[in-house]
């Protein structure tokens, strides 16, 4: 098992899948971190030689990734809430950000439903 950027990467998956597993790099991105390292991306991680796994080391390197990139994204949560601007607002009180509409749809933001009881009605 190769150990890159501080996370265990699968064995028997092709380069640019386990690459994948890093916060940080997608699909594209990895297929550019193999082709700068000379590695072919259709070879699996278990057949990897030292040296390829030095040289992807030293290219995902270059990147932002994991812990860094984390917080990076927290802090510029944080910044658009402090500021106050729409999706500030709309982070804190968590509701989608992007024009989504939320009468039927964005559980995933608003969490469970709680149901709300009908008003009886009086002289019936």
């Amino acid at each position: 098992m190769a150990r890159i950027a501080g996370i265990d990467i699968p064995k028997n998956k092709r380069g640019v899948i386990a690459l994948t597993y890093i916060f940080g790099i997608g699909k594209s991105r990895a297929k550019e971190v193999l082709a700068n390292a000379k590695v072919d991306e259709g070879i699996k991680v278990q057949d990897w030689t030292d040296a390829q796994i030095a040289a992807i080391r030293e290219q995902v390197g270059t990147y932002t990734i994991e812990g860094e990139l984390r917080s990076e994204v927290q802090l510029n949560i944080k910044r658009l809430m402090d500021i106050g601007c729409q999706r500030g607002i709309r982070h804190r009180i968590g509701l989608p950000l992007r024009g989504q509409r939320t009468k039927n749809n964005s559980r995933t933001r608003k969490g469970k439903r709680k149901t709300v009881a009908n008003k009886k009605q009086v002289g019936r």
